[in-house]
């Protein structure tokens, strides 16, 4: 393991994805066979996050699981590839697969196999020497990663965790996680609006920041200030397919905010350029957007609407 500084570390799942995408809006059941484009790529949460991340020049690491079999070797090697550190245990079930299935606007509905993950327990003193040399511990809801939050506070890091579609605040398997975030992602997609689950996140933790990912209504905002929203950034580029989309809206604004010192609200804009760009690109992780982009995006959208 390298002794170098590292600007964020992930604690995710990460596994193959195969998505699906139909030619028509619907299967057809009443056919045995449909035809498809089917493609297979690293995805999930850690897998856009952790890439997210090094493709915009942030030293990273990534903490999870993968099985010993082809596809953990796969997700290793294109990790290693993009020259994130990674920490990667044993699921002796294997690596996780996903199978989506996408629509022609790229909404999609989505089956996790999540493998053994409930089970699971990564080794604290690993991940401590990860958490040693980090600034900020970037969290997604993996049942073992919970084990892992009073490590990253120990250590001093910022706390961000995505709770991802949760339904209610009550939820007992997002409470750890929700109460441990300094930095509370979600998606707004369960909510028409969101309004009072942000004012009731903000009583418990007043000094909590709160993002909502709401898709084409825009983003949400809590925090200190209050509570705002913004509406979502067009570019040129046609919606192909949403998966990622809430990694990357976390990924722009943590790497704005946390890392670069950009305002509450220019973060925001970072994260939703982030989370648009990643909707042009057709099942992959590697070809997220980077720095120069994002920095182009930016100001241009700024001297639009500012």
């Amino acid at each position: 393991m390298s002794s170098n500084p590292l600007d964020v570390v992930i604690i995710s799942a990460i596994g193959v994805d195969t998505n699906i995408y139909l030619y028509g809006q619907d299967i057809d059941f009443s056919v045995e066979a449909n035809f498809s484009q089917n493609l297979d790529y690293v995805g999930q949460a850690g897998g856009y996050s952790s890439r997210g991340f090094a493709r915009l020049g942030y030293p990273t690491a990534f903490v999870g699981y993968i099985g010993d079999d082809f596809n953990g070797k796969f997700v290793a090697s294109e990790l290693a590839a993009d020259g994130i550190e990674s920490l990667l245990f044993i699921d002796p079930q294997g690596t996780r697969r996903s199978i989506n299935f996408m629509n022609r606007d790229g909404t999609r509905k989505n089956f996790y196999d999540a493998k053994g993950a409930m089970n699971l327990r990564a080794d604290n003193t690993s991940v401590q020497a990860l958490f040693g040399r980090g600034r900020l511990a970037h969290f997604n809801i993996e049942n073992w990663a919970r084990y892992l939050l009073p490590l990253a506070r120990e250590a001093g890091l910022k706390i961000s965790c995505d709770i991802q579609d949760m339904v209610t605040l009550d939820d007992p398997y997002r409470r750890d996680f929700i109460e441990a975030a300094d930095f509370l992602f979600f998606s707004g997609v369960n909510f028409s609006e969101p309004t009072p689950l942000i004012q009731e996140l903000l009583r418990r933790n007043p000094s909590q920041t709160i993002v909502v990912g709401m898709g084409k209504r825009g983003c949400g905002l809590g925090s200190r200030e209050g509570i705002r929203f913004f509406p979502p950034v067009e570019i040129a580029e046609a919606v192909v397919d949403t998966n990622g989309a809430g990694d990357a809206l976390a990924v722009g604004f943590l790497s704005s905010y946390c890392l670069e010192g950009y305002s509450l609200e220019d973060s925001i804009l970072r994260g939703q350029i982030a989370a648009r760009y990643t909707c042009t690109i057709k099942a992959s992780s590697a070809d997220l957007i980077n720095r120069e982009k994002l920095d182009y995006y930016f100001s241009q959208i700024k001297s639009i609407n500012y």
